[in-house]
């Protein structure tokens, strides 16, 4: 059976030297080439609205080695119309419930779904459902300060910004659904943070937008496939040369979905300095996210294939090693 490494090399078609970025310091880590791989474990709606498996999934990070986690944040009523709100979906029960016990659905919405036995639940319900509020927010992220994880968030309209300067974060997402809102993008950059971008479903011409809009100086990109999950030949991992070559003065990071982690530690390899992936308690638990995340033992092995590589990488500068010079006395014949 081949080792993860080894399934990681197939994925590495190409090598070249591109000029290094300036270092960025995300929540007081620095990050950058010369530095360990900035690893995100993204919970985003995995936690399906609750405090508590959102607790868990940060305890899941902290003990695989991560050094971040992220949220995402919306206002729903600005981000998604009456119509797309108003359509019939099936939602779990218990995430329901759950809703209607934290109080974050309308009146009438409470009254449809208890009258029905929750069976008529819409797109509004689960939207509302999974979203955290300011507070919980702020539960959420002391927590994960009191972990010693960098806690931050995908906001997805402006208000949204305004919540998560209230909370006080240390930098942004944008997600790839929000490139070409630029509106959003000059909210973001106008609070001086540091900006960590996603880029897929995106042509280049939107991406150099996007760049244009936020700036070079603290950016990160993110080669990101939109898929959920991704297949491995929709991955097109040459992207992180590309951009390294467009954008030499914009860290350039991976946000994978794909299923499994080999992927993901060839763009380490090849260059990509921050990384970021979904993370999940169980991929079959409810969620349109959950099949593309990592459950804690991969996200384990992720990170700790990721820490031995970066031991492993050396300077280049072919020599003899210490501990070589016994072995090379007891074998050699001609010295």
């Amino acid at each position: 059976m081949k080792t993860i490494v080894e399934k990681a090399a197939r994925f590495i078609k190409y090598k070249g030297h591109y000029p290094t970025p300036k270092p960025i310091e995300l929540g007081g880590v620095v990050v950058g080439r010369g530095y360990p791989r900035f690893i995100i474990a993204e919970i985003g709606i995995n936690h399906n609205g609750s405090v508590e498996l959102a607790k868990k999934l940060i305890d899941v990070a902290k003990n695989a080695g991560a050094q971040a986690v992220k949220f995402q944040k919306r206002t729903i009523d600005k981000v998604y119309s009456e119509e797309e709100l108003a359509k019939p979906r099936a939602v779990d029960r218990g995430l329901l419930e759950n809703a209607v016990k934290r109080e974050v659905l309308s009146k009438e919405a409470v009254e449809r779904l208890e009258k029905s036995d929750f069976k008529e639940s819409t797109n509004g319900d689960l939207k509302w459902a999974l979203e955290f509020t300011e507070d919980e927010y702020r539960k959420i992220f002391d927590y994960a300060e009191s972990q010693g994880l960098i806690a931050f968030a995908s906001p997805w309209d402006e208000d949204s910004v305004d919540v998560l300067e209230r909370l006080n974060v240390p930098c942004y997402k944008i997600a790839s659904a929000s490139i070409t809102d630029l509106d959003l993008l000059r909210k973001v950059k106008s609070t001086g943070k540091p900006v960590i971008i996603s880029t897929g479903m995106s042509t280049i011409e939107e991406v150099d937008q996007a760049v244009n809009t936020l700036g070079r100086e603290n950016l990160v990109m993110m080669h990101t496939v939109s898929t959920y999950p991704s297949k491995d030949e929709e991955l097109n991992l040459r992207v992180i040369h590309s951009f390294r070559k467009l954008y030499p003065e914009v860290m350039v990071g991976y946000s994978g979905h794909e299923r499994g982690i080999a992927p993901t530690l060839a763009a380490a390899i090849i260059g990509a300095l921050v990384i970021e992936r979904h993370i999940t308690l169980d991929k079959t638990m409810f969620g349109s996210d959950q099949a593309a995340s990592l459950e804690p033992s991969e996200l384990t092995d992720l990170v700790r294939g990721i820490r031995e590589i970066e031991a492993a990488y050396g300077d280049g500068v072919k020599a003899v090693l210490e501990t070589e010079v016994p072995i090379k006395e007891k074998l050699r014949r001609n010295k």
